[in-house]
């Protein structure tokens, strides 16, 4: 196993490879971020993990970006120039925006789900919309 050297690291990349994001692609979602990551020369900048399941399988594939805190949905290959270039500019990708902290949680942006309850034992469904 490596251990990278991240102090030069700006960003952090989750990259949901559950169940749900992998049958949508999550996969090959790691591998072209990865690519242009590489291309662009940005591999000591921004660090990618693959996850297992970060619990927004409504919003497959999920990618996380951090330290801004953004939950990015329903990423494809072909979104991958545009995010790259949004983690350099600092120009969201507004309509990929699943959640966003505000400094003191989580919110969920305009048409995301706000998801299920999280209790111990019991999971009530619940599928709204903002």
């Amino acid at each position: 196993m490596a251990t990278w050297d991240l102090r030069e690291t700006r960003n952090h990349l989750f990259i949901c490879n559950g169940g749900s994001c992998t049958k949508a692609g999550a996969e090959q979602l790691v591998q072209a971020v990865r690519k242009k990551i590489g291309e662009r020369g940005l591999d000591s900048r921004i660090h990618t993990s693959r996850t297992l399941c970060n619990g927004r399988c409504q919003d497959k594939c999920v990618l996380i970006s951090y330290p801004d805190g953004y939950w990015y949905k329903e990423m494809t290959t072909d979104d991958v120039p545009k995010f790259v270039e949004s983690i350099l500019t600092g120009d969201l990708m507004e309509e990929k925006l699943s959640l966003s902290y505000n400094g003191d949680g989580f919110q969920p942006t305009l048409g995301s789900f706000v998801g299920i309850e999280k209790q111990r034992g019991t999971v009530e469904k619940v599928s709204k919309k903002l």
